[in-house]
């Protein structure tokens, strides 16, 4: 059997993911909409509220599946299908601190909430109390 010559794994061949700098704040442009995800469908797709009042359908573009983890209530930036008006691409998502520098500059509606989950109805969730009894 032949020694082992190597310095790890696949870990080690992945290298270091290291975005610890700061990027510029990406504006929307022609054909770009910010939303607000709602709900994770699966394989890769999402349901979002763009801010323009319309719920779509949109897809994860390759670059970030795998690589972004986009979560219910996170900020994004979707690409407008011209010739689907019900469906769009996740084009960037925004972390906290954008968001909110975003709203800042007004951007987003007052009214947005960010880094809070949204429910199927647009409602906040909440936690469930229980009150138990004693016997």
């Amino acid at each position: 059997m032949p020694k082992n010559k190597g310095k790890g794994g696949k870990n080690r061949r992945r290298g270091k993911n290291d975005n610890d700098s700061k990027r510029e704040l990406t504006y929307k442009e022609d054909g770009q909409e910010y939303a607000q995800v709602t709900k994770m469908l699966g394989n890769g797709r999402l349901e979002a509220y763009c801010f323009d009042g319309v719920s779509r359908l949109c897809h994860i573009r390759g670059k970030l599946r795998k690589r972004v983890w986009i979560q219910q209530g996170d900020i994004v930036l979707l690409g407008l299908r011209e010739f689907q008006d019900q469906k769009a691409d996740v084009i960037l998502k925004y972390d906290n601190e954008e968001a909110r520098s975003l709203k800042a500059y007004g951007e987003l509606p007052e009214n947005v909430q960010i880094n809070v989950d949204v429910g199927l109805d647009g409602d906040d969730l909440e936690d469930d109390t229980f009150d138990f009894e004693e016997i």
